[in-house]
């Protein structure tokens, strides 16, 4: 791959979107991208990553893809496959790879903490106003609005990834086994495994099934050359290295020990920012399958053990993480805010500053290792990518995820249209926004923050109308 210049041009978007195999074909490759013109993406990106892990990714490929071709379809769905594998956040995990892969530790280290900055600023202000002045009708309006607005994003992601990745019969019947499991409460973990161990067997017995070159030419036919294309070398800093290896791992884990020492050295072992350190660490190993996954083990420990939160404060973040940017598993900033303010770490005179920074320490322990994983992990994956062996067990375990994100959707859909459970009324408004905001989607393809916007008005105007109850 060329150096990065030190500016850009981006394609027209117009242009750079169509479908047209001829007008594809003529495109030319992209400019190289600077490490700063990467930077306001990213930026940009992580005040307008909503919709959870299916809109954020959906939003992540209709940018770098299909529109400033930064990447092929099919290395953004083999990166996107390995972070499916690991815990914690997928989205974040894979803005994180793409940006390392584009301008080394720097870029990935930009793109991954961009991603999750401004969600930490935007609930620190939104947990400070939750604890100080309630919760106030108005609020509670807007959010009757965007709720329906997720559930139709989530759907529409599922449908835009998958229509790329079934390519078959044998695909679809995976991420229907995967939708199947799922809602029979098999672990995600579960379902991984058996979707890999289905694609290593078809990589022997059926290669094509599993084969990417249906989705290349789709691709190449859809959106043109892309700057990191299917053909281009891996540049020097992602092959891998054990010394690189090592790098990482001493760097990563020697930053967890030396905050964690600085920690226990101030406020003690079982001091609160400590206990929320080593808790939250434990949970960003375990959230295989995304932040529904770990929620929980985060409720049982949060609300049960530590009384950092209360069960129906738990319900109130979670709605918070749906409707602001970020990824969803930033509810735990929610909760360090929550804990932090409780405890009156500094004095029962700076309560925000205790939340502020309950909350900034629950997110360098949460994200850390995902951070890790990526950076230690990434040349071997970019070594992979030609290779049926091993990239059909990912293919599958694409598969199995829309099936995933499917119940997802469906999980969204119980809880918005029957908010008083399965057994309580339908909540017909919600549908009914919804069904709008799915025909924006699908038939006029509305961005994501228009369809927020206008569905969260909606919502305060029919609070302001219709007090909810």
């Amino acid at each position: 791959m060329t150096r990065p210049a030190d500016s850009t041009v981006a394609p027209d978007p117009a242009v750079a979107t169509d479908s047209l195999p001829t007008l594809a074909s003529s495109l030319e490759r992209p400019a190289p991208v600077s490490f700063w013109a990467a930077f306001r993406f990213w930026l940009k990106l992580g005040f307008i990553s909503f919709g959870g892990p299916a809109g954020q990714i959906a939003i992540m490929h209709a940018e770098l893809v299909e529109r400033r071709r930064w990447i092929s379809e099919r290395r953004f769905l083999h990166a996107l496959n390995y972070c499916m594998l690991l815990p914690g956040p997928e989205a974040q995990q894979l803005a994180t790879y793409i940006g390392w892969l584009m301008h080394r530790t720097r870029g990935g280290l930009a793109a991954g903490g961009l991603f999750v900055l401004p969600s930490l600023f935007i609930l620190i202000t939104l947990s400070w106003i939750y604890v100080a002045f309630g919760t106030l009708p108005a609020v509670a309006g807007i959010f009757h609005g965007i709720k329906p607005a997720v559930t139709a994003l989530v759907l529409h992601a599922a449908h835009r990834i998958g229509r790329r990745v079934l390519r078959n019969g044998w695909l679809w019947g995976i991420a229907a086994a995967a939708l199947v499991a799922i809602l029979l409460d098999l672990p995600f973990p579960l379902i991984v495994l058996g979707a890999g161990v289905a694609g290593a067997i078809g990589a022997r017995f059926a290669p094509r099934v599993f084969s990417g070159s249906a989705a290349h030419a789709a691709a190449q036919g859809g959106y043109g050359p892309a700057l990191i294309d299917d053909d281009t070398p891996t540049p020097a800093h992602a092959l891998f290295t054990r010394a690189r290896l090592a790098r990482v791992l001493i760097v990563g884990i020697g930053l967890w020990f030396a905050a964690m020492g600085a920690l226990i050295a101030v406020y003690g072992l079982d001091g609160a920012f400590t206990q929320m350190g080593l808790f939250f660490t434990k949970a960003a190993l375990l959230t295989f399958g995304g932040a529904y996954a770990v929620l929980p083990y985060v409720v049982q420990g949060a609300v049960e053990h530590h009384h950092w939160a209360t069960g129906p404060q738990m319900i109130d973040g979670l709605a918070l993480g749906e409707t602001t940017p970020g990824p969803l598993i930033m509810v735990v900033a929610f909760v360090g805010f929550l804990g932090g303010w409780k405890a009156q770490v500094f004095g029962p005179d700076a309560l925000f500053a205790a939340g502020a920074t309950a909350a900034a320490v629950v997110t360098f322990f949460t994200f850390l290792p995902s951070f890790i994983f990526v950076l230690a992990g990434g040349p071997v994956i970019e070594a992979t990518h030609g290779d049926l062996r091993l990239t059909a067990p990912l293919t599958a375990i694409t598969a199995a995820v829309v099936g995933v994100i499917v119940n997802l959707a469906l999980f969204f859909a119980g809880h918005v249209f029957w908010p008083q459970g399965l057994s309580g009324p339908f909540d017909t408004v919600s549908a009914l926004i919804a069904a709008g905001a799915a025909i924006a989607l699908f038939r006029f393809q509305w961005g994501v923050l228009p369809l927020l916007g206008a569905c969260g008005a909606l919502g305060l105007a029919l609070a302001i109308v219709l007090p909810l109850r």
